[in-house]
């Protein structure tokens, strides 16, 4: 308790030499509160038994806490883990003419509802509802802020109290543990399940309409496949019998591209212009998935169904901010020029970055991996691997890619995890994965212009100054 009365005061701390650069980095209520809490918990230690730290280490403390505390938790990272668009690491990275528009939108007013050739009010929509038009082949189109709350207008506005009437085998679950059931008993929708999880034909649809029914709906199945003894389906039959009965016939395309991936020996994904020439009344689609843009959900379509959605009050609750739109309006226009797409647009360069590139760039950074590295007793090498494309988008694909595997020569289970955890706690942390007895590093998502950033932190890697065994 003798110990405990010498510690300094709050006030006396504050006062400190070192900690008037921390007040100036971090402002003074952070370091005081800072110092109360580091204060507080050697008490509480000391009352325990433990020793009383000197002054010179309490300041280091607050220091590290500081630092930890100032730190964004939207870090960028190094996502190395072989999914291209990752659900936990945000999706499609940006390319340079959406974070350029985006900035400015950030920076400047901007005419986000505002008429200029008018010269009064406008619509938020109108900044990329042409482009969705042309893109598409729609009449019309309008922007919420994700695919799932896209689904969730639109079945409010056109079924609520109405039944839908779905495939059995469409009714899927989406990231999140959200699944579509959900989200239509959410929207006042009443479910309708035909035919069965691998076979659905037309005459079950046909034979589940009533006067209660709101529309027939096709759900994309984009993040699971089903093979052998199938049958769906096709959108223009379904379109046909729903016009037939004066029903609107809906597409929810969930992950959804704006052009043929094909063009670039990727599999084919459909496309919202597919499903309106096929027939489909109203399309939804997702922004940051294979599209390459940021967090959407767009519906497009009849201008009469638009138009009635857009006079839903939810419609408000789930627009879209002038950054997304800058962002989206950007992303958009680069499809007008598809003869540039893939050099421009950053999804499709990794999607169809070469292997042979990507090996190209294992071969520079594995020297650097390897010397971090050579106190531990494991092995560097590179190795073949497959890259997934990911947020539920051609679920079955994967593409030809290279890697760097990190393996332990002992037999000890714990080494590849502390070295997992090692590389998450750089200043840009490394994300990888852990498989088959290796750690893996995907390089297909680090870009030539990143290789330095990425290697040159490496010798901050928090590892034991033994060899593990």
């Amino acid at each position: 308790m003798n110990a405990l009365s010498k510690l300094p005061s709050v006030s006396q701390l504050l006062a400190h030499d070192r900690i008037e650069p921390l007040i100036d980095a971090h402002g003074r209520a952070v370091i005081t509160g800072l110092i109360r809490d580091q204060l507080a918990a050697v008490r509480e230690a000391g009352r325990n038994g433990a020793p009383i730290p000197e002054e010179s280490s309490l300041i280091d403390g607050i220091s590290e806490a500081a630092q930890t505390q100032a730190l964004p938790r939207l870090r960028p990272v190094f996502n190395l883990t072989g999914t291209v668009l990752h659900t936990n690491l945000g999706r499609a990275s940006l390319p340079e003419e959406a974070i350029t528009a985006l900035v400015e939108a950030a920076r400047n007013p901007c005419a986000l509802e505002y008429n200029i050739e008018e010269g009064g009010r406008g619509d938020r929509d109108d900044v990329v509802e042409q482009l969705l038009c042309d893109l598409t082949g729609a009449e019309a189109a309008t922007v919420v802020n994700n695919n799932a709350a896209a689904v969730f207008l639109l079945l409010n506005t056109l079924a609520h109290k109405r039944k839908v009437v779905v495939s059995r085998g469409e009714l899927v679950e989406i990231g999140g543990a959200f699944r579509v059931p959900d989200i239509m008993k959410r929207a006042g929708a009443k479910l309708v399940e035909v035919g069965t999880t691998n076979r659905t034909h037309l005459k079950d649809f046909a034979g589940a309409i009533s006067p209660r029914t709101g529309m027939l709906m096709k759900v994309h199945t984009s993040n699971y496949a089903i093979e052998g003894f199938t049958h769906a389906v096709p959108e223009h039959e379904l379109a046909s019998l729903a016009h037939e009965h004066e029903l609107p016939f809906t597409v929810d395309l969930g992950s959804g591209t704006l052009t043929n991936l094909e063009h670039w020996g990727l599999p084919h994904e459909p496309t919202p212009r597919e499903s309106i020439e096929a027939g489909a009344d109203l399309v939804t689609f997702s922004g940051d998935k294979l599209l390459g843009g940021p967090q959407v959900g767009m519906l497009v379509g009849r201008r009469d169904l638009i138009a009635r959605i857009r006079r839903n009050p939810l419609k408000r609750a789930l627009r879209v901010g002038k950054l997304t739109l800058a962002s989206l309006e950007a992303v958009l226009r680069l499809y007008r020029d598809p003869d540039r797409l893939a050099q421009r647009l950053t999804t499709l360069q990794q999607l169809t970055r070469p292997e042979t590139e990507i090996r190209e760039a294992a071969e520079r950074v594995l020297p650097a991996l390897q010397s971090a590295l050579a106190a531990l007793e494991v092995d560097v090498e590179i190795v073949p691997l497959r890259s997934q494309i990911g947020s539920g988008s051609l679920p079955v694909d994967r593409l030809p890619s290279v890697g760097l595997a990190v393996r332990s020569r002992g037999r000890s289970s714990g080494v590849l995890n502390r070295l997992e955890a090692s590389f998450r706690q750089l200043p840009k942390p490394v994300i990888g994965r852990i498989e088959d007895s290796a750690l893996l590093l995907d390089l297909r998502c680090l870009p030539p212009e990143q290789e330095t950033d990425f290697t040159v932190q490496l010798a901050q890697l928090d590892l034991p100054t033994q060899p593990v065994r």
